[in-house]
C-alpha cells in the first residue's frame, strides 16, 4: 500500500523485489505479488473516454464488445477485454489518465537525488547515479508510448515465428494509437498458478529449464529480450508452452556486450578465472592498467566456495553480485547498458526455481553459451558475416572507382585536410612544430656561425670583417634561441 500511495516508479520497484521469493520474507513477498496485476483500477468509464479520445470516434466503431471492468491493472496502464467488429477476441491496453505527469514528478526527484549523490559521494563518479536515472528515465518513458511497445511485440513475434518454446500475441496495428494498444487475446494458465500447472501434466521441469533457454536465445541470439518477466506477464498453455504479455520493457544488447557476457559466463562455467579477468580489461570495464593476475586471484577467491556446493545449488543472482563486489574492488564502473540483464537474469532463476526448485540454470545456459560461441569465432562465423555483407558490397561496389578517383585527386591537388579534435594529437602536433621551429634556429645559427670563420679566413691577415662578426653574432643568438625554444 505505501508503494502504490508512492506512485507507479516505486511499484515497478516492488515488482522487481517480488520476484525474488529467495531474498525477502514469505510474508512480504505474498503482499508485493499484488503489484505484478492488481494495482487498483480506475474507472471503466474513463478508460472508455481516453479510447475514443485517442481515436477520435466512437468505442463502436472498433467493437463489437467492450467489456468496462479491467482484467488486470497495473502501475501504468490497465487492461480490458474485448472483440473487434469481425469478432476477433483482442485485449485493450489503456494509459492511466494523467500518468505521465506522476511519472516526471517522481523522476525529477530521483535525478535530483542522483545530482547530490554524485556531488558529494567519492564513489559516485564509478556508479555512475546520473547515467542510470537517465538510462531508467527513457525506460520508463518508452513504457508510456504504447505504439513502442506494440512495435516491440511484433519485434519479438518475428522472433519467435514458430517458435514451440513461446507464444507472442498478433498486435490489431488499425487500432493502436499513443495511449490505446489492441493485440490478440491469449488463453493460459499465470504461471504463479503453480497447482493448476501441475494439475494440467506440464512437466515442471521442463518449463522452467524452457524458461531459461527463451531467455538466453532473446539475449545472445536476437540481441533484443523482455525485461519485465514478473511472473504476471507470464502464462503457460496446456501444451506447457510459455505465453507473454506487456512488451513496454524491452532489452538489448550489442555484439561487444554479448561476447563479454558469453566469455564471462563461460570462464566461470570451466572455472577459468584467468579468462574471467582477461574479458573485463578487454572490455574496458576495469582500469586498463589492472594487474591481470591480482583480479584473476580475487575472483577466485570469491567463485571457488561456489563450487564446493553441487552445480544445481548455485544461486545465478549470488554469482553475479559477488562477481560485481569483486569488480568494483577494482575500480569497476557501472555499466546501465546492463543493468536490465542483470534485473532479467535474477528474474528467470526466482521464477525458475519456483517452478522447479532443483532447476539447473548452467545445464541449460552452458551447452547454449558454448554453441553461441563457436558460431561467432572461425571461418564459419567470418563465411557467416561475408555472406550477410555481400549484399551491401554489391550495392556500393558500382561507386567505388568514382570515389577513389575522387579521393586521389584531391590528395593530388592538396584540397584534403585532416582535421581532429583529439587533443592529444593537438600536443603531438604542436611539439612537432616546436622542434622544427628549434632544428631551423640551430641549423640556421650553425650555418651562420660557419660562415662567420669563412668570411674571417678570407680577410686579410689580423682584421676581421664586418660581415664576419654580424654573422657569428647572428649564429650565436640563432643557438641561443633554438635553446630557449627546447626549455
Amino acid at each position: 500500500m505505501a508503494l502504490e500511495e508512492l506512485g507507479p516508479v516505486f511499484v515497478k520497484f516492488g515488482q522487481v523485489l517480488s520476484t525474488r521469493p529467495d531474498l525477502i520474507p514469505a510474508d512480504i513477498h505474498q503482499e508485493l505479488t499484488k503489484l505484478q496485476d492488481s494495482v487498483p483500477p480506475f474507472p471503466g468509464d474513463e478508460a472508455k473516454t481516453v479510447i475514443e479520445t485517442a481515436y477520435g470516434d466512437t468505442l463502436d466503431q472498433h467493437f463489437s464488445h467492450f467489456e468496462t471492468q479491467p482484467v488486470a491493472s497495473a502501475s501504468v496502464a490497465q487492461v480490458h477485454y474485448a472483440n473487434l467488429l469481425d469478432g476477433s477476441e483482442v485485449v485493450v491496453k489503456v494509459l492511466r489518465p494523467g500518468i505521465k505527469a506522476v511519472i516526471d514528478r517522481d523522476l525529477a526527484l530521483l535525478h535530483t537525488i542522483a545530482m547530490l549523490v554524485e556531488k558529494y559521494w567519492q564513489d559516485a563518479p564509478r556508479f555512475k547515479p546520473r547515467e542510470i536515472v537517465s538510462d531508467y528515465d527513457k525506460t520508463i518513458h518508452d513504457e508510456l508510448n504504447l505504439m513502442r511497445e506494440a512495435a516491440n511485440a511484433s519485434q519479438l513475434k518475428v522472433n519467435f515465428e514458430g517458435s514451440d518454446l513461446i507464444h507472442v500475441p498478433a498486435v490489431y496495428w488499425d487500432h493502436c494509437r499513443r495511449n490505446v494498444m489492441v493485440m490478440e487475446r491469449i488463453y493460459g494458465i499465470s504461471i504463479r498458478d503453480i497447482e493448476a500447472i501441475k494439475a494440467a501434466g506440464i512437466d515442471m521441469r521442463k518449463l522452467a529449464h524452457d524458461g531459461v533457454e527463451i531467455f538466453f536465445t532473446q539475449a545472445f541470439r536476437d540481441g533484443f529480450f523482455h525485461a519485465d518477466m514478473h511472473p504476471g506477464n507470464i502464462f503457460v498453455a496446456e501444451d506447457g508452452q510459455y505465453r507473454a504479455v506487456d512488451f513496454g520493457i524491452m532489452g538489448t544488447l550489442s555484439d561487444v556486450d554479448k561476447r563479454y557476457l558469453a566469455e564471462n559466463l563461460l570462464g566461470f562455467f570451466h572455472r577459468n578465472y584467468r579468462a574471467v579477468a582477461e574479458a573485463h580489461i578487454r572490455a574496458g570495464w576495469v582500469p586498463p592498467d589492472t594487474v591481470t593476475e591480482d583480479f584473476e586471484a580475487a575472483v577466485r577467491t570469491v567463485c571457488e566456495p561456489i563450487f564446493a556446493k553441487p552445480i544445481s545449488e548455485i544461486s545465478f543472482g549470488v554469482v553475479i553480485i559477488d562477481l560485481l563486489s569483486v569488480a568494483r574492488r577494482f575500480q569497476m564502473p557501472v555499466q546501465p547498458q546492463l543493468v536490465l540483464l542483470q534485473k532479467t537474469l535474477l528474474n528467470i532463476e526466482g521464477l525458475g526455481r519456483q517452478l522447479y526448485a532443483e532447476l539447473d540454470l548452467w545445464e541449460t545456459a552452458k551447452p547454449f553459451l558454448e554453441r553461441w560461441m563457436s558460431e561467432q569465432i572461425g571461418p564459419r562465423a567470418a563465411v557467416r558475416a561475408l555472406r550477410k555483407e555481400l549484399p551491401n558490397l554489391a550495392t556500393i561496389a558500382p561507386e567505388v572507382p568514382a570515389l577513389a578517383h575522387q579521393l586521389l585527386y584531391r590528395v593530388k591537388n592538396d584540397e584534403m585536410i585532416f582535421r581532429t579534435q583529439d587533443e592529444e594529437i593537438k600536443q603531438l602536433r604542436r611539439q612537432i612544430e616546436v622542434s622544427a621551429q628549434q632544428t631551423r634556429l640551430l641549423v640556421s645559427g650553425i650555418g651562420l656561425v660557419v660562415l662567420s670563420f669563412v668570411f674571417n679566413a678570407s680577410s686579410d691577415p689580423g682584421t676581421t670583417s664586418l660581415l664576419s662578426w654580424v654573422c657569428g653574432f647572428g649564429g650565436v643568438v640563432l643557438i641561443a634561441g633554438s635553446w630557449l625554444k627546447k626549455s
